[in-house]
């Protein structure tokens, strides 16, 4: 990305450059009064007002803000910088006002708040560079490792409240390390763009999520617009706007709109196809003419906490496994290069791929020597002292993950008379998309076995997403006609989606045809016939 005079220029999805004008959500603007007389004693608020709205037509000016102006303007000799943020269409809220020029000290927050980890970005509105990232685990996962734990909880007596404690706390942590690296204020942050899931986005505003996960899944909001800082108890300005991007449903939250922004999909002819694999699996597919959606509990299997010997990707967690066919050694790789802990999901789907591959699993995931478990890492060079392994319930886990993201795949080209000779680009959010490796992934079925040209990583595509929202109100307004443009599948009631499921529990899918690369590997190895 680099600055081209009020303009910035973005790689969308990875592979195509898009110019956006710098708009961000919050405008600063020198201004130089009219000092009062005799002959003009009109009311300090309104002197700043008049000079605002000629430049932008109406302008509110909260009562926080008219506290501070009488003295701000007198101290700054009339020379003095605002601070305004859209509010109701065609009017402006004033968020602040700075004695002297500090138009170029324009600060805000994209913040992506995932179920397990917070990424907090510090950009400069300016110019629209990121000044510095911070990213530490979300505090709620004290409380609850999975979502479903967090529901029941903010359910209880003092638990919705004990749950947006925790994420505002590993916010406001994470802001005060970035404001601190920087030499800032905390209220020279001036605006907040989020991109979370919709149990996310409840917990961080408050919101009870209980009717996310019941018949007939309805969340409380799906876009909540803008909400000043103060009344979240966020550390920076209090009149700061703070966004959170649309969700479509209870299971398509605004992390997925703010990946299909970044990804550029909505915009181009071709068929596209978006997967983010995390708590939830999540996919949309579609181009600028139309979209539909829909989303599964995929993640769990690879989660920290559900394998036998699973963990976080931290350091020490086995993040990559190779099987030597000929002896059967195994290779591994941790991250850090620490001693080996646990294996986290990339190693999960990595082990799985290789014992398809050497013959020790079926198709069916089983083992066929009857084995429950698999070592990966003996107990003589673990740094727990004990075997790290792959169980014969972690790899079912894992089937009916990579089954639900098939069976979903499958009923979205159905309702569109698509097939996946059809899709042009495929996309991969998230962290987990990040750092698996693809041929690991088309190996088991998680990804579909498309030519690998048409495959882009987008890594923090929430995140991405969340930048362009705050740097640019024609992006917000794209997230919320993206938000509205998908049409969603609900798959908790949907008797083909659970037909399909059924039958789907195969490596890599019960029709090998689909996968034509991994059929010829297993043609070549003579696990199955040609």
């Amino acid at each position: 990305m680099y600055n081209v005079a009020d303009k910035v220029v973005i790689l969308t999805g990875g592979v195509s450059r898009e110019e956006i004008a710098l708009d961000p959500l919050t405008r600063k603007i020198y201004l130089e009064l009219p000092e009062p007389s005799l002959e003009d004693n009109r009311a300090d608020v309104d002197r700043l007002a008049a000079a605002l709205e000629k430049l932008l037509g109406p302008v509110v000016v909260p009562l926080a803000a008219m506290r501070r102006i009488p003295t701000v303007l007198r101290d700054a000799d009339w020379r003095v910088t605002v601070t305004v943020g859209a509010g109701a269409p065609g009017v402006w809220n004033l968020v602040d006002v700075e004695p002297g020029d500090t138009v170029k000290r324009h600060y805000g927050l994209a913040v992506d708040i995932g179920t397990t980890t917070v990424v907090v970005y510090l950009v400069n509105m300016h110019d629209g560079r990121i000044m510095g990232t911070a990213a530490d685990y979300n505090g709620q996962v004290g409380l609850g490792e999975d979502i479903l734990t967090r529901i029941y909880l903010a359910g209880t007596p003092g638990g919705l409240e004990q749950l947006q404690r925790a994420i505002l706390d590993t916010l406001n942590g994470l802001i005060r390390r970035l404001t601190g690296e920087h030499g800032l204020a905390g209220r020279e942050i001036s605006a907040v763009a989020v991109g979370a899931n919709s149990t996310m986005v409840h917990l961080f505003l408050g919101l009870d999520p209980s009717r996310i996960c019941m018949a007939p899944y309805i969340p409380v909001v799906n876009n909540p617009g803008l909400i000043p800082a103060g009344q979240l108890r966020l550390e920076i300005n209090p009149l700061a706007p703070v966004y959170c991007l649309p969700s479509v449903g209870s299971y398509v939250g605004g992390d997925v709109i703010a990946g299909v922004l970044a990804s550029g999909l909505h915009q181009q002819p071709e068929l596209s196809l978006f997967v983010d694999i995390g708590t939830n699996g999540e996919i949309i597919l579609g181009n600028r003419d139309w979209l539909v959606g829909c989303a599964g509990a995929a993640g769990p299997a690879l989660e920290g906490g559900v394998a036998e010997c699973g963990m976080r990707a931290e350091p020490g967690a086995i993040d990559s496994v190779s099987i030597d066919p000929e002896s059967g050694k195994v290779r591994y790789t941790t991250i850090g290069g620490a001693p080996p802990m646990g294996i986290c999901g990339s190693g999960l789907v990595d082990c799985l791929a290789e014992l398809l591959l050497v013959g020790i699993v079926d198709r069916a995931g089983r083992f066929k020597d009857g084995r429950r478990e698999f070592v990966v890492v003996p107990a003589s060079e673990s740094a727990t002292g004990k075997d790290i392994v792959v169980t014969q319930v972690d790899i079912n886990n894992l089937m009916r993950t990579k089954g639900a993201v098939n069976a979903a795949l499958e009923l979205l080209l159905e309702s569109v008379g698509c097939d996946l000779s059809d899709i042009s680009r495929f996309y991969a959010a998230g962290a987990f998309g990040q750092y698996l490796h693809l041929e690991s992934a088309i190996t088991i079925g998680l990804y579909p076995d498309l030519p690998r040209d048409k495959m882009v990583r987008l890594g923090n595509a929430s995140g991405e997403g969340a930048r362009l929202v705050l740097l640019s109100n024609r992006k917000r307004a794209e997230a919320e006609a993206i938000a509205r443009n998908i049409t969603y599948f609900e798959l908790n009631a949907n008797q083909v989606f659970m037909n399909k499921f059924i039958g789907s529990k195969f490596l890599p899918h019960t029709n090998l045809d689909y996968y034509p690369t991994v059929k010829a590997k297993l043609i070549e190895r003579g696990l199955v016939e040609g």
